[in-house]
């Protein structure tokens, strides 16, 4: 009887793993399968049916070419680095003030941060582009910057919890040797941050990769796309070239999913070691 739950139970797990694992890959098949056929071949053809020819690059050229995806990687490259720079340093900073210091407002400020989580950010578009407007940012990148630099409660997080592993020991010990905040923050905390920061380096780095809303709302103009937005030229009144923008797709895909299965023990040791004991 027990030999046979356990085989059940054994059954029961493996069979919801493949299930998953068949729900998440379908998708990126059907993708694929779409990039290598022809414009009638995918119109006469079902979604799972394998292109005849396996080695029709002709869309992916196309969507690089006329999609100016070499423009919109090094637009992305530039915004994301800058952003990703920035939103560390604020993070940081930010863990570092609430973890160490007693002060009158801690906990406002706290609240404050998991209040605005919870109000959706189609609420505030209105506001926020007349900001930017107000800032003469729209059209530029610096928009996007700006944005994407706004640190997040789950980053402040996982900082915070990093940094209240440190003994205040070592901050008492430099402070005993003449050491100041600043240098406390940037020889102690910052270097035994550095799981935290390639957990959320890799985390809001792809957030920023994908995203679309921002830069097709606040960088319209024309050598300003990104690498979610270069494609959009594809989708027109009079039809949709779904074969070119599952090509460009497939471009894009590549380097996160070289970035996720090179420094994917990151993502999970940052969040484990985060996380609340």
């Amino acid at each position: 009887m027990e030999k046979a739950k356990s085989i059940f139970f054994a059954v029961l797990k493996y069979g919801s793993l493949l299930l998953g694992s068949f729900a998440a890959l379908m998708p990126l098949v059907v993708v694929l399968f779409t990039s290598m056929k022809s414009r009638d071949e995918m119109a006469n053809t079902s979604a799972l049916t394998p292109p005849e020819n396996w080695l029709n690059f002709d869309n992916y050229t196309k969507a690089f070419v006329d999609g100016k995806m070499l423009v919109g990687f090094m637009n992305t490259t530039f915004i994301l680095t800058i952003s990703i720079v920035g939103a560390i340093l604020l993070g940081t900073m930010i863990a570092y003030i609430l973890s160490r210091f007693d002060f009158r407002g801690k906990n406002i400020i706290m609240a404050l941060f998991l209040f605005a989580v919870l109000i959706p950010g189609v609420t505030t578009q209105v506001a926020t582009f007349q900001i930017i407007n107000e800032l003469d940012l729209f059209n530029t990148r610096g928009a996007a910057i700006l944005l994407f630099m706004g640190t997040d409660i789950i980053s402040i997080y996982i900082f915070i919890q990093f940094i209240n592993q440190i003994s205040n020991q070592l901050d008492e010990s430099a402070m005993l040797d003449g050491a100041s905040y600043i240098t406390i923050f940037t020889r102690i905390i910052m270097p035994l941050l550095k799981p935290a920061i390639a957990t959320v380096f890799i985390v809001k780095g792809v957030n920023i990769y994908n995203d679309f809303y921002i830069p097709f709302l606040y960088m319209p103009k024309e050598g300003l796309q990104v690498v979610s937005t270069a494609l959009f030229k594809f989708k027109g009144p009079y039809g949709t070239q779904w074969e070119i923008i599952s090509a460009g797709i497939m471009i894009v895909i590549l380097p996160t999913l070289v970035v996720f299965l090179s420094l994917q023990k990151y993502i999970y040791n940052g969040f484990t070691q985060g996380a609340v004991k």
